[in-house]
């Protein structure tokens, strides 16, 4: 069977004419060499320049096509380059996010292990008050500051209201051994000595957790606040950590 002759199945005929009469138009379209030549002659151009004339065109195509090409190849790297360089981006936003988050934490934890050592402390001025009552009764004052201190600071919801309730606990702490000085009875007393070792037991730790507190809190702030870490830091509402400031670094002596 000629190829005149086979059966062309019916779903591609239509593909088949279709491309068939695009072919026709463009060869109807077209011209020879010979035909442009002889059109040429017909308005006294030599064929030579005829001839010149098409090499110099298809030439032009050529370039134009090579120039396309090049372009759509360069427009496909900017696509890859750009898809890499946003992925990048994101894996490195992820990774630094992650980063801040995790020093944000160590910041929480380690203000947690100070806030257990303030609220031991406050736990002890009901001791003190006890103390105060039972060999200085007399000294009402003291004891109203003693009580006033620890109810500031178990109203503090916040660190910064913690922070300024201690600055009165410390300062009831210091009136009471002031105190403690001028009277020998209350020195004396094993109550007052036990209760001694407990503030220096606690004021020690307090002040060891304060310091790995501050520590955390300036790799934090540093981190947050280096380029380019700072962009993901405020995009995601990372705010700088205020220091925990001593405001009582006297530790008591122990008779």
């Amino acid at each position: 069977m000629s190829n005149q002759d086979k059966r062309i199945p019916e779903d591609i005929a239509p593909e088949v004419l279709e491309l068939a009469a695009r072919n026709y138009s463009n060869y109807t379209q077209s011209y020879s060499a010979s035909e442009l030549v002889a059109a040429g002659k017909e308005v006294d151009i030599p064929a030579e320049f005829i001839q010149q004339a098409i090499l110099d065109v298809q030439t032009k195509r050529k370039q134009q096509q090579h120039q396309q090409q090049h372009l759509a190849h360069l427009r496909q790297k900017l696509l890859i380059v750009g898809a890499g360089v946003v992925a990048t981006l994101g894996v490195w936003s992820i990774w630094t996010y992650n980063s801040i988050s995790s020093s944000h934490s160590r910041v929480e934890a380690a203000w947690a292990q100070v806030e257990n050592q303030l609220q031991r402390r406050a736990d002890l001025i009901p001791n003190l008050v006890n103390v105060t009552q039972a060999y200085a009764r007399q000294e009402q004052e003291l004891v109203n500051l003693l009580v006033r201190s620890r109810q500031s600071y178990l109203q503090a919801t916040t660190p910064e209201e913690k922070v300024a309730a201690t600055v009165q606990v410390n300062q009831a702490i210091d009136r009471f051994r002031n105190y403690a000085t001028v009277n020998p009875q209350l020195q004396s007393s094993q109550l007052f000595i036990n209760l001694q070792y407990e503030l220096t037991g606690t004021e020690n730790r307090l002040a060891v957790e304060r310091m790995r507190y501050n520590q955390a809190v300036q790799a934090y702030n540093q981190q947050i606040q280096s380029f380019p870490n700072i962009l993901v830091a405020n995009t995601f509402g990372f705010e700088k950590k205020a220091f925990f400031q001593a405001t009582n670094t006297k530790v008591p002596i122990v008779p």
